[in-house]
């Protein structure tokens, strides 16, 4: 394998300088997401004081989804992720086309998303009065600075705001722990009339963990900085399993503290559940840092999921399925920079729009879409005989099961009820063949060339 960050053939490329440590606290950054210090309180509704049982259930339909990628990433470590899979298993380049425009839309809500909840938050904390749409930009063009400075300067700031984040929830679960055995742990939400909800705890359960299964989803970000990665083939597997687990222990640590502390009746209802918590367990305890934890955990959700679309429209490119600008690498910085001021565009644009979150909403069905597309991708690779083995081989069962998950929450979303996500997502799924259609991508060539020299490889 060319060793990359050398000039190859006069041309700059990415170069390996991520290790273990940088990678795992990136895949642990981008599933430790502000998200949780308000899921807590959804999910109470839901599942009441079992909301442990949520975290557990969706860890391991996640682990399913996640040690595919692992397997997946220790065959073919490259930028492009489930472009680049779907691409070598199916060889349809207009369904790689739609897997990884699918996955950057994804990217794109989140980060504009993100940008205006920095810019309140960081106005609410230093008193800056000034527009929030130019904080959003600011914010924005500060991450792409740092993404063009290079991939350590990323995954080292990425840790940084991991760190801050992590210390947010172990200071709950630290200030709370003391409280555990307070409370029963398996008590569901009642009607009105104190009789239970209709349905088996197992359809509660259920319920639960599709709210909950997206706190793990990580593995896509980490599997897009593996042509980044040190000895990628052993690296990359070790760090996604390792950060899935330690976020599975510190969410269930959290859910077990916050329903001992404060009712789960009360966390419900409560506009910030664990703030609420360390009020009661440590009311000595400043909460208004948790303002300042929160930029830290919002800046750093945005940050893994531009270094995510940066690479895969980078590896999009190198396949082919993008144009040949995007895969431009600098050559002093080994980074897309093309790619990283494209994204910069739009997400300012989608910035400025406004609530995306019907946009950002519709993308996690596209997601649930993607790793099922993906899960089978592997159980294709799998099958043929002359494809290339890994360092961590999984059995077949392990994607099939993946599989059967991903479309399984896909059916329970669209079940709820609200078809506005469905009809987002089928519209944007639309609007990408319609793109590909009219750009013609993928028919330039490029890709023949690409697969012959991957053939080669």
């Amino acid at each position: 394998m060319t060793a990359l960050g050398d000039r190859h053939d006069g041309e700059a490329r990415l170069k390996r300088a991520v290790g273990f440590p940088q990678v795992m606290l990136f895949g642990l950054g981008s599933m430790l997401g502000a998200g949780v210090y308000g899921l807590i309180g959804e999910a109470a509704g839901e599942l009441g004081s079992a909301i442990w049982m949520a975290f557990l259930v969706s860890m391991v339909a996640a682990l399913l989804t996640g040690l595919s990628y692992a397997s997946i990433a220790s065959r073919y470590p490259r930028a492009g992720g489930a472009a680049y899979v779907t691409q070598r298993a199916y060889g349809r380049p207009i369904v790689s086309y739609v897997v990884g425009l699918a996955v950057v839309c994804s990217g794109l809500t989140s980060i504009a998303t993100q940008s205006n909840v920095v810019a309140r938050n960081f106005a609410s904390v230093t008193g800056i009065d000034a527009p929030l749409g130019v904080l959003a930009i600011g914010f924005l063009v500060l991450l792409a600075g740092v993404l063009f400075r290079g991939i350590s300067e990323s995954l080292w700031l990425n840790a940084v705001c991991t760190v801050v984040e992590a210390f947010g929830l172990l200071l709950v679960i630290a200030v709370g722990i003391s409280y555990w055995g307070n409370a029963n742990l398996l008590e569901f939400p009642t009607k009105e009339n104190g009789s239970a909800l209709e349905g088996s705890v197992a359809l509660l359960v259920a319920q639960g963990a599709v709210l909950t299964f997206f706190s793990f989803i990580g593995f896509e970000d980490m599997l897009n900085v593996s042509e980044e990665v040190k000895n990628p083939e052993r690296t990359m597997p070790m760090a996604m399993i390792a950060a899935m687990l330690a976020a599975t222990v510190i969410y269930i640590a959290i859910a077990i503290t916050a329903v001992s502390v404060v009712p789960w009746q009360e966390l419900a209802q409560a506009p910030g559940p664990l703030t609420l918590v360390v009020e009661r367990a440590a009311p000595w305890f400043p909460t208004s840092i948790y303002a300042g934890i929160t930029i830290f955990a919002v800046a750093n959700t945005a940050l893994v999921n531009y270094v995510m679309a940066s690479r895969l429209l980078y590896g999009m490119s190198k396949q082919g399925l993008m144009p040949a600008a995007l895969g431009r690498v600098h050559a002093t910085r080994h980074t897309p920079y093309v790619a990283i001021g494209a994204l910069l565009v739009v997400v300012v644009a989608l910035s400025l729009v406004g609530d995306i979150a019907a946009l950002a909403s519709s993308t996690v069905l596209l997601l649930l879409a993607v790793f099922t597309v993906v899960n089978v991708a592997l159980l294709v690779l799998q099958r043929r005989a002359d494809e290339p083995r890994g360092a961590f081989e999984i059995p077949r069962f392990v994607p099939l099961l993946g599989a059967l998950c991903c479309a399984g929450l896909i059916v329970v979303r669209v079940a709820e009820g609200d078809w506005t996500a469905p009809i987002i997502a089928a519209s944007l799924v639309a609007a990408i063949f319609v793109l590909y259609l009219v750009t013609g991508a993928g028919r330039e060539g490029r890709i023949d060339a690409f697969l012959a020299s991957e053939r080669g490889s």
